[in-house]
């Protein structure tokens, strides 16, 4: 009776595990399409602002997205379109925004990469350097105060990042007060083009774990598997009340700063490394030799997301872009949406 037990439980959880690997492939692969996608239309002119690609660091981005609850909280960086996908964006949010539509999420009023919906827990990126733990943290803080248990607030920054003072004094913040925080941070090597080695003095950006009292966590970025299992149990163990958590991982960004960048800077020996690895690949790989998938059932896939892209495109290009003349430009929101805020005299 026990061995049967055994085996179900075991037959049940690879299972699960081939499910999770299934549901963030796509992910990424949506993902990565849709960034080709877009820097195809911001070498055509038909972005304003600048389009930086996740290239390189999907495996990463998507184990936030799959392991978070849609009552959660989830503030992503630019390179997160696999996170966002995974976490509840669609292809026609991103595009829509992106493309400066009317009728997007942001209704065309603001840069593509700062979208979001703030009562959905998928907060707005701010640009500047760290400052999105702290909007995590104050989140966090309001679902306390409000009752509200069994929450995780997750947001992501780059390893250039931390050497600011908004991600030391939030990150204390959060540790003081153990907030179920998950601070993910992407290693790609390069704080735009300065190396590591001119950006921090410490062994590993995990050492700094240890002066806050928070748990860290090292992962290899290229490796979807290794994502999903150490970015799952961080935010399992912040559930669980066991405070702040900081992953670190080890990558390489694929592409430059942002389209306009020929990352000329990067060391061709990293490009060679196990760090250059395309976790596209690595994933598509584990896929294949664990039978998980065939390579029929990719190609489906990638053809699938492509018609997708490509149709929401052509709706996109087709709707109407905000007329500054006839909007009516308020702070929070256009006057036809501005809720209860006429109540309190807003």
């Amino acid at each position: 009776m026990f061995d049967t037990v055994l085996d179900a439980s075991v037959v049940g959880e690879t299972d699960r595990l081939r499910e999770l690997h299934l549901s963030a492939y796509r992910f990424m692969l949506q993902a990565r399409l849709l960034d080709e996608k877009l820097a195809s239309l911001y070498r055509a002119g038909k972005i304003h602002g600048g389009v930086f690609l996740s290239r390189g660091q999907e495996a990463l981005s998507v184990a936030i997205g799959v392991s978070l609850r849609k009552t959660d909280v989830f503030a992503p960086l630019i390179r997160d379109s696999a996170g966002r996908l995974a976490f509840g964006e669609t292809i026609l949010d991103s595009l829509q925004t992106c493309l400066g539509s009317a009728l997007g999420p942001m209704r065309g009023r603001d840069g593509n990469v700062h979208r979001g919906k703030p009562r959905e827990g998928y907060l707005a990126m701010i640009s500047h350097l760290g400052a999105m733990i702290s909007v995590v943290n104050g989140t966090l803080f309001a679902r306390r105060f409000k009752g509200v248990k069994d929450v995780v607030g997750v947001t992501c920054i780059g390893d250039g990042g931390t050497a600011t003072g908004a991600f030391h004094e939030a990150l204390n913040q959060a540790a003081v007060e153990k907030l179920p925080l998950v601070l993910v941070v992407a290693n790609n090597q390069y704080a735009y083009s300065t190396p590591n080695d001119r950006e921090f003095a410490c062994a590993d950006l995990t050492d700094r774990a240890v002066g806050y009292g928070i748990t860290p966590h090292s992962v290899d970025g290229t490796d979807l598997t290794a994502c999903l299992d150490v970015v799952g149990r961080a935010v399992a163990q912040a559930r669980r009340g066991e405070g702040p958590q900081l992953v670190v991982a080890s990558l390489l960004r694929l592409c430059g700063h942002g389209e306009h960048d020929d990352a000329g800077y990067i060391d061709p020996k990293k490009k060679n490394s196990p760090l250059g690895r395309d976790c596209l690949k690595v994933a598509e790989d584990i896929l294949l030799n664990r039978q998980w998938a065939d390579a029929t059932e990719m190609a489906v896939w990638r053809n699938e997301a492509l018609r997708i892209i490509e149709t929401t495109v052509a709706r996109v290009q087709r709707e109407p872009a905000p007329d500054p003349f006839a909007e009516h430009w308020t702070a929070i929101s256009t006057r036809d949406l501005r809720e209860t805020h006429d109540e309190l005299g807003v």
